[in-house]
């Protein structure tokens, strides 16, 4: 390999590359060799940095200055000025809440209480590249565990580890992969779970386009252990660059032997397919993925028996989720007890979550077990985003879990976040969506938003979810649009209880959980719904009325002329009012109005 006096990577994660990071590198090559300075300095495509928000992400070593929302137009100036003369571009730097440049990476404090381990790769190599991977320890865990360790002493580390599952039942990796090394049988199958289809999660996506041999290799770790001989990976086809990056990951890997025959010389046999999905939320769940890749439609079924007994094409099977799998080479490489060192007495290690909404910061996180929301809310997403006009937004609430998960309140910011703790509050890990809320967010809607989600994607097999979900939405539509009774909320509760309860797989049993939680932390705003005809936050259309304020209006016909009905009449000299009975609620009138003189109530 080539020395270099400095490596610039480039995030071509799917975030940074919709915005021009693919661009960038080829102008970023273009521009060295027009300089000359091809041979002295190295372009890096890499994977996510987590921070997407900010992309296109450019990081120059051996310094790490960090350089966020650079533009194809930016290159000439970054490689003359830095490149070339020394002399970092501060008008590029990430900037913090008083404006003062902040040019190191682990300065920046959005990274700063973060600590990767499943994203520990990604945005620091070329994930093309399987040197790269070898160069920062990789395959080392998978040799270690060949040579050296029986399969049942790779279990008792994993099991020593703590490791749970990270795509959302937390159950023991390692007693998990017990059950399925001690089912008789000479074939059977370990599988990568990575139909991510929480909306706003992109975890596993991260992973598997920044950091493909993590998965695999932790793959071929468990199939040692378990005895196992082919693996699948399940990538839903939404996913085109983790696809092809996981293909060309185990390409190389066959090329290098260390997939397919005779493993390190081991007798150990080991290949990998990657099997396309269709997007279907339901294929989530194990026994209806394991359904989808037998090529029939993605359902569940009733358990037992269970996936290690009889799984895939009835043969002794283990699943585990891609976060879950890309822990397992550093736990061999380090040691369980080293990974068993983070997080708290009964959740170890570190977990990934996908913060979105009204937070400063969005992108992806990885920080200790145990973490309180406050931390990772504020510290690390900078808190709540302002309103546009630059007025203090207070927080209301954060869904964490994804669709099925639940949501908490400013009481539970202090929590620590457990696999205990959260389901105590009625709400679940899941595989760690986080959907921060500002008081403009109404609880009943964001109810209503994530049933009509799961409820959608339901696939009509058991009863209770198909019809109780269905019954559930319409009276939360029924509420949102100003109809409803309070015996709703009652009916509501039971209603949700119950699809928990008689739920044939995991999409019903957790679907009523952000309605519980809001009826059991929101009730008050159920029954202004109801009771008053008011939606306190201001966002159900259909509760909400539009009046000019005479005092403040300045009479200069703005929103008249922006009324797409036509419902506010006057002048200048008598002045304007909105015809209610003619008003469609839009609320054009109210983001056009310069002077706050539209009042929504």
């Amino acid at each position: 390999m080539s020395d270099y006096r400095s490596h610039v990577l480039v995030c071509n994660g799917t975030g940074c590359a919709s915005s021009h990071g693919v661009v960038v590198v080829d102008k970023l090559k273009s521009e060295l060799e027009r300089q000359n300075l091809s041979n002295e300095i190295l372009v890096v495509p890499t994977g996510c940095h987590g921070m997407c928000e900010m992309g296109p992400i450019v990081v120059v070593y051996p310094e790490g200055t960090f350089y966020c929302r650079v533009k194809p137009d930016d290159i000439p100036n970054l490689v003359e000025e830095h490149l070339l003369k020394g002399h970092p571009v501060e008008s590029l730097m990430y900037k913090d809440r008083e404006g003062q440049s902040i040019p190191n990476y682990k300065k920046i404090p959005f990274y700063g209480k973060q600590h990767r381990v499943a994203l520990q790769n990604c945005g620091y190599i070329n994930p093309a590249d399987i040197e790269e991977y070898i160069a920062r320890d990789g395959y080392e865990g998978l040799a270690k565990a060949l040579g050296e360790m029986t399969p049942q002493a790779v279990i008792d580390e994993v099991k020593k580890s703590g490791l749970r599952g990270r795509g959302g039942g937390g159950f023991p990796t390692g007693v998990k992969w017990g059950f399925c090394a001690s089912s008789p049988g000479p074939k059977k199958y370990v599988i990568c779970n990575a139909d991510e289809g929480d909306p706003g999660a992109f975890m596993d996506r991260s992973i598997l386009e920044g950091d493909p041999h993590a998965v695999i290799e932790g793959m071929a770790i468990g199939a040692y252990a378990m005895g196992a001989d082919e693996g699948y990976i399940y990538c839903r086809a939404e996913y085109p660059l983790a696809i092809r990056r996981l293909r060309q990951a185990i390409s190389q890997a066959e090329e290098s032997g260390l997939l397919g025959e005779n493993i390190f010389n081991s007798g150990f046999n080991f290949a990998v397919h990657v099997k396309e999905g269709a997007g279907a939320f339901v294929c989530g769940e194990e026994t209806a993925l394991m359904a989808s890749i037998e090529g029939q439609r993605g359902m569940p079924r009733p358990r037992p028996p269970f996936p290690a007994i009889s799984g895939l094409w009835a043969k002794p099977s283990n699943i585990n989720n891609v976060e879950t799998w890309a822990n397992v080479p550093q736990i061999l490489h380090k040691g369980g007890d080293w990974y068993a060192s983070m997080g708290t007495d009964k959740s170890k290690g570190t977990k990934v979550f996908a913060l979105t909404g009204k937070v400063k910061h969005t992108g992806l996180v990885e920080v200790p077990m145990g973490i309180p929301l406050r931390e990772i809310i504020y510290d690390i997403g900078g808190g709540i985003l302002d309103d546009p006009s630059g007025a203090p937004k207070e927080f209301k609430a954060v869904q964490i879990g994804g669709p099925s998960g639940g949501c908490l309140t400013k009481d539970h910011l202090d929590v620590p976040i457990t696999y205990e703790s959260l389901p105590a509050l009625g709400a679940i890990m899941g595989s760690g969506g986080l959907v921060v809320m500002d008081e403009e967010n109404c609880m009943v809607d964001i109810a209503r938003f994530f049933l009509e989600f799961t409820q959608r994607e339901s696939c009509g097999k058991c009863t209770p979810c198909r019809e109780g979900t269905k019954q559930m939405l319409l009276l939360l539509e029924k509420i949102c649009g100003g109809h409803g009774e309070m015996k709703d909320i009652d009916l509501l509760e039971e209603l949700g209880l119950m699809v928990k309860e008689m739920s044939l797989c995991g999409l019903g049993q957790t679907a009523p959980n952000p309605v519980l939680t809001t009826l059991r932390y929101f009730r008050d705003e159920y029954e202004a719904h109801i009771r008053d005809h008011k939606c306190p936050a201001g966002s159900c259309q259909a509760l909400l009325s539009y009046s000019i304020v005479q005092n403040a209006c300045k009479k200069c016909g703005l929103c008249a002329k922006n009324c797409p009905v036509h419902c506010i009449p006057g002048g200048r000299a008598e002045g304007y009012a909105i015809i209610t009975e003619r008003c469609i609620k839009c609320g054009t009138c109210f983001t056009k109005c310069p002077f706050g003189a539209i009042a929504k109530g």
